[in-house]
């Protein structure tokens, strides 16, 4: 007989012990820039500064740690500057690429 687990049992998941490098939050953000969400992206971003240091971000973005959790929260819609400084800070910028049909 298998034993069953509840939903409510299992850990959150936390997805900042894999932000170890510029390379894995690149891939991160592009895969939830495909979901064309700001509000998610949002989230993202401030998991990732969560994961690196709210406070290292925030100096190195030139933004208030407390604009930041207050920009990068869920659910907000951040200003592009707020999302390049943001990036910028982490290693990482945002780029275009053509869509092919």
């Amino acid at each position: 007989m298998t034993k069953r687990i509840k939903v409510a049992d299992l850990p959150d998941f936390d997805a900042a012990r894999y932000f170890d490098s510029e390379e894995a939050i690149a891939a991160y953000l592009t895969d939830i820039l495909t979901t064309n969400d700001p509000a998610l992206l949002a989230a993202a971003l401030g998991d990732i500064a969560r994961a690196r240091g709210m406070s290292e971000i925030a100096k190195a973005s030139g933004i208030t740690r407390e604009a930041l959790y207050k920009a990068l929260r869920p659910g907000a819609q951040p200003r592009f500057d707020t999302v390049s400084r943001v990036c910028a800070a982490l290693g990482v910028k945002l780029v275009a690429q053509a869509v092919h049909a």
